[in-house]
């Protein structure tokens, strides 16, 4: 092969892609534009007296949700739902695992404080006193599972 012809072919491949380049940095500016972020908006119904237990997880769930929001939620729950049924000998009831999943959850949830913790272990451990050792073990994990 012409080493002449070699080289014009490398320029040619050259300058084809600096021109794709180009149209990839400056043309597609008008399409970078970001789509608006959905606000995940929860509404209250004044209807209902009694929130469902599902609606209030959710609420905690959501990594978007305000600390009033959060408080909103855990006095509800606790107004509500507060007294867990009866251990079963050693064991806890299977409905535990429900409260001690919103413990966890508002230990890490990042709108989250110490006042609002502190109010709902409380509250919980004086509604059932027979769960207080499980409930802070709930609260220790969710606490020592926080990324510090």
């Amino acid at each position: 092969m012409d080493v002449e012809l070699l080289i014009k072919s490398i320029a040619g491949l050259v300058i084809i892609l600096g021109i794709l380049i180009i149209f990839f940095l400056y043309m597609p500016q008008n399409k970078k534009r970001e789509a608006p972020k959905k606000k995940v908006v929860i509404q209250k119904s004044p209807a209902k007296e009694k929130p469902e237990l599902q609606e209030l997880l959710a609420v905690i769930k959501n990594k978007h949700a305000t600390t009033e929001e959060l408080s909103e939620a855990l006095e509800s729950i606790i107004k509500y739902y507060g007294k867990i049924h009866s251990k079963l000998g050693l064991r806890c009831h299977p409905d535990f695992d429900i409260y001690s999943e919103v413990l966890l959850r508002i230990c890490r949830h990042p709108n989250t404080n110490k006042n609002i913790i502190i109010k709902f272990d409380k509250a919980l451990e004086r509604l059932n006193p027979e769960y207080i050792r499980e409930i802070n073990d709930s609260i220790s994990k969710g606490l020592n599972s926080r990324g510090f």
